[in-house]
This record gives C-alpha cells, structure tokens and sequence, in this order.
C-alpha cells in the first residue's frame, strides 16, 4: 500500500534527507519520497504496524505526523536531524 501524510518541522533538504534515510532502514518499507512544498512524505508499505512504525521513526527524528504532539523537544530534534541531513549529503 501506498500513502502519503502530512509532517510538522520540515524546512530544508537536510530535514529531506534524513527523513529519507531513516525510513530507508525501516524494514517493509520502501520507495520513500518527500516533498518539502507540501511537507508531505509519501511511502509503501505492507501493515498498519509497518505505518506505526514509521509515525515512530518520524516523530523520533523530530517530524510528526500533522496532527501529532510537536512539543518543544520534537521541534529541537528536528533541528538536529536537519543538520545531520545537511553534513551526510
């Protein structure tokens, strides 16, 4: 299955980056794409655990999902995450 949904905190092609990267090593999880016009990422996968593990890897990295918790420490992680992004292009 395939399916697209709405982040918070996304600014930049290092927050791209990372995003891509982590989800990379998520296992039943493929062709992940993001869009940083409309702060979306889309990806495949096999379960609704496969999508619960993903809502957990971005909202760890600092990206939730719209609608999800952005407390003042998810907002510095996604700092964090961007600059990581940023250094591993």
């Amino acid at each position: 299955m395939r399916t697209t949904v709405h982040i918070q905190n996304l600014k930049c092609g290092g927050c791209e980056n990372t995003i891509i990267n982590r989800l990379s090593e998520v296992k039943n999880i493929s062709e992940a794409e993001v869009n940083q016009d409309d702060e979306t990422v889309s990806f495949d996968y096999h379960t609704k655990h496969d999508f619960e593990s993903v809502k957990h890897v971005l909202s760890g990295i600092g990206y939730p999902i719209v609608g999800a918790d952005n407390e003042l420490k998810t907002k510095a992680q996604s700092y964090i995450s961007c600059a990581i992004g940023r250094i591993k292009k």
